[in-house]
């Protein structure tokens, strides 16, 4: 990486001296002395094998095993990071196509890969719902399968038989859900005047940001959706109940509406409620007077409720008549298609006249609720 760097600051460095050469015979019209011309030659002679010599580093870089040591694949994202730096700051005029693992689009410069990645693990990160969620990623329209009974007495019957006696057949059914696929984008400016800023990361800044908005608004859709004509949210299950006031949550609540979810699927299982509603059911005790939620003392989670995680998020309503306030299961029943994934690029030329930079992110995705026995949730009682 420091050589390939030093490479370049040396080709660049004679590519002046050349230009410069050139520039003062032109001045003068006149034509290159002797000592000038030895020069340039020497000049564009270096530069030749400087090329060759990049040129060959890079040949066998994409010749390298898939098991290519760690500090390899660190270096070329560095490099990947410097040089979309120097782009976004004008430091650079042009990213050629196919260079830095970079393409270009009309409207400006696509993040490089390494970058892209950064923002993809940042959003999981954040995002609890869309790391346990089953994500898909299918162009066109997903048909998720669904069995179940044919009616509310049809299914598959099991029992003891008479032998030479017909066995009564019956059966269940499969039907789908459907995910398609809804257009969502985010946009991020950054004033040009951070270009006189040495100590700030440019890179780190428009990941960071980026993944912020993009988790939270993804979070808030994959629980509580925007309606039938958009992506619907885990609160979409039909699994619950409806809680016994408008503004307050009961111990024995809670165990109930963890009972609607069957064994098999506790394991992963897991709360999600809105802080304030944390902060209720935080005082909730015992008829031993013992708080209802506990400490976890193996660090994984702050709190753990009748032995499951507890997560905490802003998108989630807060307690309210008619209020979808409590989350209970296991994420995976919500299924989430990604037809057109995390895009970015950034937009040099159209606001300019605001002195800024614009980095646009677009994404495809629809998310449904496919399996309700994995999803419950408690609803406040109606005023």
């Amino acid at each position: 990486m420091k050589k390939l760097k030093a490479l370049l600051e040396r080709r660049a460095e004679l590519q002046n001296q050349m230009d410069a050469l050139v520039t003062a015979a032109e001045t003068e019209e006149r034509a290159m002395t002797e000592e000038e011309t030895t020069q340039f030659d020497t000049a564009e002679a270096e530069i030749r094998a400087i090329d060759e010599t990049v040129a060959r580093e890079e040949r066998a870089r994409n010749l390298e095993s898939p098991a290519a040591p760690t500090g390899t694949v660190e270096e070329r994202a560095a490099f990947e990071e410097q040089a979309f730096a120097d782009y976004v700051l004008g430091r650079a005029s042009e990213l050629r196509a196919g260079e830095q693992n970079m393409t270009m689009a009309n409207n400006g410069a696509i993040i490089p890969t390494s970058i892209a990645e950064r923002i993809i693990k940042a959003v999981k990160d954040r995002c609890p719902i869309l790391a346990g969620a089953t994500v898909y990623n299918v162009k066109g329209t997903l048909k998720v399968p669904v069995w179940g009974k044919a009616n509310t007495s049809h299914d598959i019957a099991v029992g003891y038989q008479t032998e030479f006696t017909e066995i009564t057949a019956d059966s269940g059914k499969f039907t789908s859900v459907d995910l398609g696929g809804y257009l969502a984008g985010a946009l991020t400016l950054i004033g040009q005047s951070v270009e006189n800023n040495g100590a700030f990361s440019v890179v780190n800044f428009i990941v960071e940001q980026m993944a912020e908005e993009i988790a939270v608004w993804i979070e808030g859709q994959l629980l509580c959706g925007t309606g039938s004509s958009a992506a619907q949210g885990a609160l979409n299950t039909t699994t619950g109940l409806t809680a016994a006031g408008a503004a307050a949550v009961t111990a024995d609540e809670l165990i109930e509406l963890q009972a609607k979810i069957k064994q098999a699927h506790q394991g992963n299982a897991c709360w999600t409620m809105h802080p304030d509603t944390f902060t209720t059911i935080k005082k909730l005790k015992d008829g031993n007077n013992r708080y209802l939620l506990q400490d976890d003392v193996t660090g994984s989670f702050p709190y753990r409720l009748l032995g499951k995680p507890v997560y905490l998020s802003d998108n989630m309503p807060a307690m309210a008549a008619g209020a979808k306030a409590v989350l209970y299961g296991d994420y995976s029943g919500l299924s989430v298609n990604f037809r057109e994934n995390i895009s970015i690029q950034v937009l040099r030329e159209k606001y300019a006249t605001q002195h800024a930079i614009g980095v646009v992110s677009w994404f495809e995705f629809d998310s449904r609720v496919t399996d309700h026995q994995k999803l419950a949730v408690l609803t406040m009682k109606a005023s």
